[in-house]
């Protein structure tokens, strides 16, 4: 009842984790380094002479440099208001390629 894991009151929101609203400017800066280090990776492996599909596919994604900040840190989200969310909001963000959003979004 009295421990770590207490129900917490309706007005705090009910989670035991919260997660901020927007990303951090740390949070941020690990995040293009992020993409940085895996565009070294897909050059690396390209001028090795490898082909594959997957290099094809990872060919084709933009660049961190290339990338606008909106895209960087956000990611087209149909419920949401917007049609944005968080980068961060998104399970196991750090692991996925969110590069590429639909047009217009």
């Amino acid at each position: 009842m009295f421990g770590a894991f207490r129900p917490t009151s309706v007005n705090l929101g009910g989670l035991l984790w919260k997660t901020p609203w927007k990303l951090s400017i740390t949070r941020k800066a690990n995040a293009r380094a992020r993409l940085k280090k895996v565009d070294a990776v897909i050059e690396t492996v390209r001028a090795s002479g490898i082909q594959c599909s997957a290099l094809e596919k990872a060919l084709q994604l933009p660049k961190e440099h290339e990338m606008d900040p909106k895209d960087k840190y956000t990611v087209f989200s149909a419920t949401s208001r917007g049609y944005r969310k968080g980068i961060h909001k998104v399970p196991k963000w750090t692991r996925l390629t969110l590069r590429v959003n639909p047009k217009g979004f």
